[in-house]
């Protein structure tokens, strides 16, 4: 087992001029080192590694609550879609992350640092063809608090599925549910 590049990158929690496509022209096709550190550089690095030596890479993507994960992965695929000039009319990055709402739904929470934390880990596969070209993607979740369910810390939020489906108490297709206000469920729903 090797370990290659490691990037420690910052949230800014604002959008910056930095991850456009002519920043991805940029990075495409350079070496490891000749650019600034970026999130572009790694991901050309595992894309000529795979294509190099016909490998399977992976990238890891960690941080705490708020870090930019989900954001940071989103810009690696849409590096993926714009280098291996994907054939898909739509951004391969928003189909992935848009290819499994209800798991969005049942694994984000509000916290202290986010008020919409994947309260799950992600595995995302991205499949490329013989010309390196996108041709699929699966993801795959584990929920990471299970705890969460019945206890909540300190101006926390249960699971934003919860409160979706209270709000929809009244709906006709949910009355069997007999669910109540969220306010009314404080056991659950703090």
């Amino acid at each position: 087992l090797a370990v290659g590049i490691i990037l420690v990158a910052i949230n800014p929690y604002k959008q910056l001029p930095i991850y456009g496509d002519a920043i991805i022209h940029a990075y495409s096709g350079q070496n490891m080192g000749d650019m600034d550190p970026h999130i572009f550089a790694v991901a050309e690095e595992a894309y000529k590694q795979m294509a190099r030596n016909n490998k399977n890479q992976s990238i890891i993507v960690s941080g705490e609550s708020g870090a930019g994960k989900t954001v940071s992965a989103r810009y690696t695929m849409r590096y993926f879609a714009t280098v291996s000039k994907s054939s898909s009319n739509a951004h391969v990055e928003d189909k992935v992350l848009a290819s499994n709402p209800i798991t969005e739904a049942v694994g984000n929470a509000k916290t202290t640092r986010n008020d919409n934390s994947s309260r799950f880990g992600k595995y995302t596969e991205i499949s490329f063809d013989q010309s390196y070209q996108i041709i699929g993607a699966n993801m795959r979740t584990y929920l990471l608090e299970k705890s969460r369910v019945v206890f909540q810390s300190e101006n926390e939020r249960n699971y934003h599925i919860f409160y979706q489906l209270c709000a929809s108490a009244m709906q006709p297709e949910y009355e069997h549910l007999k669910l109540g206000r969220s306010q009314e469920n404080n056991l659950l729903f703090t």
